[in-house]
């Protein structure tokens, strides 16, 4: 009984609300990768120097050390990469879908996943022009989704773009690091 207490207490505290799928996985994959026919998983196991690398320059570990990347082709033409990001926030998790172009900009991202409490912030920041600050973003780019929001929208969209860009950032970082698209041609 103490134990059933101490979660209920520390839920309280965290005031964490159940997460909500905002765009359906295979949604987020075919406006991703527009025109693709044909969809391949990669992942990729991280080495632990590799996993120590990448938690140094974004402060980020994927799931069991493996980055996950989808890559869409058109016949034997890549259409491009798209890889889902998860960011822990203390409202709890978003989920961040950044989509690549193949020449390695970011074509489009869409936030996939978000809390019931943050959803409401999600759709501010969205509604203010958050997405499309990222359109283009290069890898060497660091993505300013909450400037261009600041002034907007409210305070708490901005904080929730300050989080989708930590995504941004975090599978720009993984792309340019350890995506190979040559090894992916079959």
């Amino acid at each position: 009984m103490n134990a059933i207490l101490r979660v209920a207490a520390a839920t309280l505290l965290l005031h964490i609300t159940p997460v909500v799928v905002l765009i359906k996985r295979p949604a987020a994959v075919q406006a991703l990768l527009p025109g693709a026919n044909a969809y391949f998983q990669r992942d990729l196991h991280l080495s632990d120097r590799d996993a120590h690398r990448l938690h140094e320059v974004v402060d980020w570990s994927p799931e069991n050390d493996v980055l996950t990347f989808y890559l869409g082709r058109s016949g034997n033409a890549d259409v491009g990469t798209l890889e889902f990001v998860r960011v822990d926030t203390p409202h709890g998790p978003l989920e961040v879908a950044v989509g690549f172009t193949p020449a390695g900009a970011i074509r489009d991202v869409l936030v996939t996943k978000a809390t019931v409490e943050m959803k409401p912030w999600v759709q501010d920041a969205e509604s203010a022009g958050l997405l499309r600050s990222y359109a283009g973003l290069q890898p060497a780019q660091a993505p300013a989704g909450a400037a261009a929001v600041t002034g907007k929208t409210g305070s708490l969209a901005v904080y929730v773009a300050g989080e989708v860009d930590k995504g941004v950032q975090r599978a720009l970082t993984a792309y340019s690091l350890f995506y190979r698209p040559s090894a992916t041609r079959s």
